[in-house]
């Protein structure tokens, strides 16, 4: 597949949703909140942490099957799936931060919002090509 857009943040061919920017960066996103989600308090392990976990998740795992569609409407609908999985995860972080289970939560908004602005771009190249 020949990327046509710079937001995908690849050169040349892509061979797989690894070589995807915004998968790469999603992916990240998951690492993260695993790892502040282990301080969480025990009572929330099998409701909020299990929330996160599952939101976060999704994003990737539906950006790689997007990628694999063939059709431009499948792909799409998989990248929407993954832009609703990012609003989750992007609340989850707020209701995170009132509750006062983690102290800073800029650096994963600001994570949040970059991979939701990589995936309008993926979308809108999705629906420009033929």
């Amino acid at each position: 597949m020949e990327v046509r857009s710079q937001e995908l943040g690849v050169r040349g061919k892509v061979k797989s949703f690894e070589d995807l920017r915004v998968w790469q960066k999603s992916h990240r996103l998951v690492l993260d909140v695993y790892k502040i989600t282990k301080s969480y308090p025990k009572d929330e392990r099998f409701v909020l942490v299990s929330q996160m976990r599952r939101s976060s998740i999704s994003i990737p795992a539906n950006i790689a099957e997007g990628f694999r569609k063939r059709g431009k409407k499948d792909k799409i609908n998989f990248y929407n799936i993954a832009q609703g999985s990012l609003d989750e995860i992007k609340y989850y972080i707020i209701l995170s931060k009132d509750l006062g289970y983690i102290n800073d939560h800029n650096y994963l908004i600001k994570e949040v919002d970059e991979v939701g602005k990589m995936l309008n771009g993926i979308i809108n190249s999705t629906q420009g090509r033929k």
